[in-house]
């Protein structure tokens, strides 16, 4: 059996997406004005988004902890994870901070984070549904 099949792959990649979120939010919220120094990104951004990633943690760790995870929560959860990361690079792109080298790479490293993480989801999406497809046949 692939470890992408695995009963355990999809729910193991959502905590994982919770622990991210959750560290990630919680030094936005903490580090609020330490950070906005340091990046260049507004103080209100960080404050705004560390808040919606805890939101956002806390769901998907109630997600990964239930027996048979809501697929349907779950496809959202990828769309939501690559439009982040288009966010994230449209920030970027669009000058409209004078972001330092560390803000460049505290916002590439979330891009990359969540783009990883909806494609293991996407993936573990796919593979469960086969195996489910296949118990049926």
């Amino acid at each position: 059996m692939s470890v992408f099949a695995s009963p355990r792959f999809l729910p193991n990649v959502m905590w994982a997406d919770a622990a991210s979120c959750a560290a990630t939010g919680a030094l936005q919220v903490v580090f609020t004005g330490a950070l906005a120094r340091l990046t260049g990104l507004p103080a209100p951004l960080l404050m705004g988004t560390g808040v919606f990633l805890l939101a956002y943690a806390a769901a998907a760790a109630l997600m990964a902890s239930r027996r048979t995870p809501p697929r349907t929560l779950i496809g959202l959860v990828v769309a939501g994870n690559f439009g982040w990361a288009v966010a994230c690079i449209a920030l970027l792109v669009s000058g409209a901070f004078a972001v330092t080298a560390l803000g460049t790479a505290w916002v590439l490293a979330q891009a990359l984070c969540v783009v990883v993480l909806a494609e293991l989801q996407w993936t573990g999406l796919r593979r469960t549904r086969g195996g489910a497809d296949m118990a049926l046949a």
